[in-house]
Parts: structure tokens; sequence; C-alpha cells
């Protein structure tokens, strides 16, 4: 076959045999050597023609498979079902919810790692078994695994990570992982953390603020304690923190109720965008005057929220992608703390 005289196969390298074959093949895709349908060696004449172990070569094609660059016809062979999109540096990135700002993070992304990788997008609905499934499916398919780790309990609590999530997670090489958004001290479970501190950050953003805040009488924060995308309660902890150091007069809603009864000197803490709608409508029916008998203030910054003059405290979720894709350019490692910024507009 064309395609044997093609391989190169380096015993002095480090690099292990099974790789050098896919490499070999992903290589002369893109060189043209490869194109759709065309039939390759089976495993045993690979292995024959090479020195190599059955085994070896079985992995090799496994991986190929699951990459869908080849597939394989009972009784016939095995044959290249890809030729687009072949890249050295195959990402899989799994987010928990499909919002504005978590697409945020993953466009620029891609708009940093640049033409010479391909990534594919999952999104599990903070749901474990999806995740799991999907981990386990493409287990040996990516160079690089991006995960937010945010799931939920049956009684629709946060949590960063469950047992079996760990347990997963784990089986991943430490140098293809990078978590993403939110961490769990102590895991050791990747090279590459970028992450929130979710605590700390709000309470270091409120305390910026605490001048234009002080202002008000009574501070609310609306936290949905139920959510099918739960929040982590590292916010509550900030929250009350901020509050009770600063001796505030303060309170934890679960949502921004109709016809909810609204004070002069109330201020708002808004996380869901619902919850933010609301509220607003409801001053503006009221006749308050926003930012200065009412004041609202919330989480994660979006154009709209900069157009209407909301002020926001919102990770820097552009840099949050950007980081991950030079982190994986430059094959660096470590733990990032992304910028959590406290910009201050009409509402307050």
């Amino acid at each position: 076959m064309n395609l044997i005289k093609y391989i190169k196969i380096d015993e002095s390298s480090r690099i292990p045999k099974y790789q050098q074959i896919i490499d070999s093949i992903i290589d002369n895709i893109s060189a043209g050597n490869l194109t759709m349908d065309q039939k390759i060696p089976s495993i045993n004449m690979f292995s024959e023609e090479f020195y190599l172990s059955r085994d070896t070569v079985e992995k090799a094609y496994s991986i190929l498979k699951d990459r869908n660059i080849i597939t394989s016809i009972r009784g016939k062979g095995f044959y290249i079902s890809r030729t687009k999109l072949i890249s050295k540096v195959n990402i899989l990135f799994l987010i928990n919810k499909l919002s504005s700002y978590k697409l945020r993070t993953y466009n620029h992304f891609i708009d940093t790692i640049g033409p010479n990788s391909h990534t594919d997008l999952h999104i599990y609905h903070c749901d474990e078994t999806l995740f799991l499934n999907l981990l386990d499916k493409n287990k040996s398919a990516y160079d690089y695994f991006i995960i937010m780790p945010h799931f939920k309990t049956e009684q629709l609590k946060h949590v960063s990570l469950t047992d079996n999530v760990i347990k997963s997670i784990k089986k991943i090489p430490k140098d293809k992982l990078i978590i993403l958004d939110n961490i769990k001290p102590n895991i050791n479970s990747s090279l590459v953390e970028i992450y929130q501190d979710f605590e700390n950050d709000i309470y270091n953003a409120l305390t910026e603020g605490i001048s234009k805040i002080k202002k008000y009488k009574k501070i609310m924060l609306v936290y949905p304690e139920k959510a099918v995308y739960p929040y982590p309660r590292r916010i509550l902890h900030g929250f009350r923190k901020f509050c009770v150091e600063h001796k505030l007069d303060f309170e934890i809603l679960n949502e921004v109720y109709d016809d909810m009864i609204l004070k002069k000197g109330d201020l708002f803490i808004t996380i869901e965008e619902a919850d933010l709608v609301n509220l607003v409508k409801q001053v503006r029916e009221d006749e308050f005057k926003l930012g200065e008998e009412i004041g609202i203030i919330s989480y994660n910054d979006t154009p709209l929220k900069e157009l209407l003059g909301i002020t926001v405290m919102s990770t820097d979720f552009k840099v949050m992608g950007e980081t991950a894709a030079q982190m994986i350019l430059n094959k660096s490692q470590g733990k990032v703390k992304v910028p959590f910024n406290f910009i201050v507009r009409d509402s307050l």
C-alpha cells in the first residue's frame, strides 16, 4: 500500500510508537498523500511491516477511530473517513451551561488558539451523568480537555465536583487537563488551573465600592437557592462576610418577586438575568430613581448591562479564554487567578 512508504517510525524517539502512527497518518492526510475513503493497511499488515506489536497498532487505530479520522468496515478493512479539520491539537471544551459569559470565554479561547487546532464544544448542563458519559466517550480522542466544573445535586444545590467526577478527571493525564473557572482546593487534578475565587471576589469588589454602598439603608442579595444551573455558595459566604464586617443591614432573597415591596434606600445585587430584568421593570413602574433611591449591582457583565448603565462586578471572561489558549500554545503550567472587576455605572 502507498501509505507504508510514507510512514516513519523512529526507534530512538521518546514518543510512544502508537502516537507516531497517529501523527504519521494525520501528517499524510494534511500533505494530501491520503484522501477520503482511501484504504489503509490492516492492523496485522502494519504490525508486520514495522515490527510493532499488534496492540500498539490497535491502540493507534482505536484513537484514530475515536477522532473519526478512520473507519472500519467489517470484512473489508480500514478507510480514511475525515480529511478536514485534522490538526495536531484536538481539544474538548466542556462547559456547564450556555450563557453569554461562558460563550465569551469560549470565543476568546478560539480566537487566541489559532487555526492549527480543532475544538469541540459540549454543554453538560451541570448534570453529572451527562458529563461522565461525554468524558468516557471522548477520553482517547483529544489532546487537551478543558473543563468548567459546576454540578448540581438532586436538591438543585451547587457542588464543584462529585466523587465520581473526580475519579473520572483523574484518569486524564495531567498535562492534557485544564480546569477553568472553578477549582476545588487540594484536588491536585491538573497542571493548569484558571479560576475565579467566588468568595473573595465578591467580598473584595463590594469593599471597593463601600463608599457608594454605604449610602443605602439595606442591601439584598438575590441568590437563587434552587436553580437549574445553581451558583457556588461561596458567593453567599463572601457577601455575608462583607455585610457583617461593615455592619450593614442585609437580606438574602431567593428571587425578585412580582410586586415586591421596594423602599427608598434599598440596594439589590442580582445574579440571574431574569431577576435583573424584573427588578428594573418594577423600579421603573414604581417611579423610583435608579442609582439614587434604589441601587442595583449585577453579577457578570454583558454589553446590554453596559448599555443600560447597570453597575456590575464581573470576572474578566476575555482574559480567562485567552489565558487558557496561551497556556496550551506555550505548554505552560500553574494556577492563574482571573481578574474580577467592580465597574460603577449609573445604577449605583
